[in-house]
């Protein structure tokens, strides 16, 4: 194995690496989320954890991101929820910094 070969397969494990964490953390991000959601929704319990779990797969389609949000606006307005697109967008800002903590502090 020459050098290069080295080099690349170590840019291709590092490359596996960084998707597995995107991917943990980006559902572990959309379950907070949803708790956090379910929370402001007067959602308890089993009805809070089933809520949560609607954004983890919501979050793991192409458009993830947007999905989640636009979920959350959406039953926010149906509720009654009054928060602003940027207090929303910075919830998600700080639960995508938390679960990417946990992600690395797991493992």
């Amino acid at each position: 194995m020459t050098g290069f070969d080295k080099r690349e397969e170590g840019f291709e494990r590092q490359f596996v690496h960084d998707e597995e964490l995107k991917f943990k953390s980006t559902a572990r991000r959309n379950k907070l989320v949803g708790l956090w959601a379910a929370g402001k929704l007067s959602l308890a319990g089993a009805d809070a954890e089933a809520y949560a779990k609607t954004f983890v797969t919501a979050g793991l389609e192409p458009t993830g991101d947007h999905d989640v949000f636009d979920k959350l606006r959406a039953d926010f307005d149906a509720k009654g929820v009054k928060l602003s697109d940027h207090q929303i967008r910075r919830v998600i800002d700080e639960l995508t910094a938390q679960a990417v903590g946990e992600i690395k502090a797991s493992g």
